[in-house]
């Protein structure tokens, strides 16, 4: 990467200076490669410190870089191609879909997963069967999605105890065995139909650890609530990897959600 001097262009700087930034990437640097720090980029081309955070934020988000903790910022590797959205309807885990279960704990869920828990579905019935208590503790599936060794999203299963009438209470409390058992049972249920919502947030510090990323980093927060003719029987709260994947509308108004290998333009 030689030193440029950036002059005045008719876009902003930061803009100019991730395009400049994007071409040395493609000739200059291998994937997982390390970036200079900081000083040293910016002193080469003539930019404001603060500028070039701009224009690496810029590349992050689009997936060209990442940042990783006691590395520094890295040459991302390409963006890889297994669908994770689809339009047909079931129960998670109910086929191979690349979905690994980790864990299976009971606890009371977040306030925002309460309210949606005591929301019935199409026909219009409360959540399990009514208003969902808020001490009413649930059964939380925790699942990674892997892809080619690396971990691009994470899930949260909230499953209120009433959908899981034959879970066995002492056999396997905890751990992956636990978190299949939950998904047994609950595959047992007729589904009658579930709804998504695709959000952009921030990654928490648990979601970051568990996706390689550093808190704050962007991230899709994609919920989905699956009903019964009892009402919602369970909701997920999944994070995927913002520079990993794409959002796509189809024609039926379906969102898929794919990771796809970067087209050097």
């Amino acid at each position: 990467m030689g030193t440029t001097q950036l002059e005045t262009v008719p876009e902003p700087k930061y803009w100019h200076l991730k395009t400049v930034l994007s071409e040395a990437l493609d000739q200059d640097f291998a994937v997982g490669e390390v970036l200079p720090n900081e000083r040293e980029l910016a002193a080469r081309f003539g930019v404001a410190r603060a500028t070039l955070r701009q224009a690496l934020e810029q590349l992050e988000l689009e997936g060209r870089l990442q940042r990783r903790r006691g590395v520094g910022t890295t040459v991302a590797p390409p963006r890889v191609g297994v669908a994770v959205g689809s339009a047909r309807h079931s129960w998670p885990g109910e086929s191979v879909d690349g979905w690994e279960p980790v864990d299976a704990v009971e606890g009371l869920p977040p306030a925002a997963v309460l309210k949606l828990l005591g929301t019935g579905g199409a026909g219009g019935a409360g959540g399990t069967g009514g208003a969902f208590a808020a001490d009413r503790p649930v059964h939380t599936v925790r699942r990674t999605r892997v892809t080619q060794g690396q971990v691009v999203a994470a899930e949260m299963l909230y499953v209120p105890a009433a959908s899981v009438p034959g879970l066995p209470a002492i056999e396997a409390p905890a751990g992956p065995a636990r978190a299949r058992a939950v998904l047994r049972e609950l595959q047992r249920l007729v589904l009658d139909g579930q709804d998504r919502s695709v959000e952009l947030g921030s990654a928490r510090a648990d979601d970051a650890k568990e996706l390689d990323r550093l808190p704050g980093a962007p991230v899709l927060l994609v919920t989905t609530r699956y009903f019964t003719a009892a009402g919602t029987a369970a909701v997920s709260v999944a994070t995927y990897r913002a520079d990993t994947c794409r959002l796509t509308f189809g024609d039926s108004g379906d969102v898929e959600i794919t990771h796809e290998p970067r087209v050097a333009s």
